[in-house]
């Protein structure tokens, strides 16, 4: 799988200070391993290193009939 500008997606990563979190992005853009995105669940923007990165996963849509 592969990260694409605009996907929202769901990681698994280690902060600064060793703490695991999982957060939902969105991703703005991706250079020298660095993963620029927004926060959904601050509306924060971020900056992620790759390496930090421990899982993820695009987030499927839920479409409501």
């Amino acid at each position: 799988m592969k990260m694409a500008i605009g996907q929202t997606i769901e990681i698994v990563y280690v902060d600064k200070a060793g703490k695991i979190t999982q957060r939902k992005i969105e991703v703005k853009g991706v250079r020298d391993g660095r993963i620029r995105a927004t926060c959904l669940t601050t509306g924060a923007p971020r900056v992620f290193l790759a390496v930090n990165i421990l899982a993820w996963q695009p987030v499927q849509e839920r479409r409501y009939a």
